[in-house]
């Protein structure tokens, strides 16, 4: 990256927020991946817009990341700059009924959070490991539920514009792993969500059945995206895995979990590459054994 660009953002980010050649693995649920030119830190939404002003003047490529639990970075990482709003950009805000939060703060944190304000309606979220950014962008869900259920308002940065802007819930597009951020250039800044008022134990208690519950099904002892792939229509990715005799395929240190044949894990020592060509693998004989097409659910970042 250029010396201009990254003098420029020190002028808008204080010199701690901004790190070069910074090992993506270290920001990866899979713990793997190359180091990125840049990856910054912001804390507000003027350093978020000033800094893409930056990178867009100078003509940098840039990407804008939660806590990467739903990222596969390449072995060579990404050249260019990496955003990452998770780490500072992350504040919650309870209002009676209604939780604002930023784009970085952990879906589990404001789940827990509304649960210590007697509100129901993210109980199911308790094991999503994501943040809400991420969680919007996919309309992430679990155990029969989505974000959709409890978003009131998602504010948001127009990249083509440079401006914000916010949209009610209905007008998101909400779909299956699917929202409005897919198909424009936004950025989630803060969402305003509403619950329902509930009792703190009857809530908890609920949480913690789930949390059993994905904690005997799901390999968490590994390093993985959760699941790999997406639901194809009139199926489920893990079984159609497991039932291709796909379970504990290897290649390298890529494994399909023997715990959950949804999940590929890194037992230790895996590349990207690996758990790139684990995924391909058990796409092509899925196909060839069942003609469903598994689309990944990972986010793929540095690769050509």
């Amino acid at each position: 990256m250029k010396e201009s660009t990254i003098s420029s953002l020190k002028s808008v980010l204080p010199e701690g927020d901004i790190k070069l050649n910074e090992s993506m693995s270290n920001h990866t649920s899979f713990k793997v991946g190359g180091p990125a030119d840049v990856f910054i830190t912001p804390h507000t939404d003027e350093q978020i817009i000033d800094c893409i002003k930056v990178l867009r003047a100078e003509k940098e490529k840039y990407f804008i990341m939660g806590n990467g639990t739903n990222l596969l970075v390449s072995d060579k990482g990404y050249r260019g700059c990496v955003i990452q709003l998770y780490q500072n950009y992350n504040d919650i805000s309870v209002f009676g009924s209604n939780i604002t939060a930023k784009a970085g703060a952990l879906v589990v944190r404001i789940a827990n959070e509304a649960c210590r304000n007697n509100l129901s309606g993210l109980e199911f979220a308790c094991g999503i490991p994501g943040t809400l950014g991420g969680a919007i962008t996919m309309n992430a869900g679990a155990y029969g539920a989505e974000i959709v259920k409890v978003v009131r308002i998602v504010r948001m940065l127009d990249i083509k514009y440079m401006m914000k802007c916010e949209y009610a819930s209905s007008e998101m597009n909400f779909s299956y792993r699917h929202s409005l951020v897919k198909e424009h250039p936004f950025i989630v800044l803060e969402v305003e969500m509403e619950f329902m008022k509930g009792q703190q134990d009857i809530i908890r208690k609920r949480m913690d059945d789930y949390k059993e519950q994905r904690n005997a099904k799901q390999p968490l002892d590994y390093p993985s995206a959760g699941s790999t792939f997406k639901r194809p229509q009139g199926h489920y990715a893990g079984k159609l895995i497991e039932d291709a005799g796909l379970k504990g395929l290897q290649i390298g240190g890529a494994r399909v979990s023997d715990k959950h044949a949804g999940f590929i894990i890194n037992t230790g020592n895996a590349s990207a590459s690996d758990i790139l060509k684990l995924m391909i693998d058990v796409q092509k004989k899925v196909y060839d054994r069942f003609h469903v097409k598994l689309e990944p659910e990972v986010c793929f970042l540095g690769w050509k």
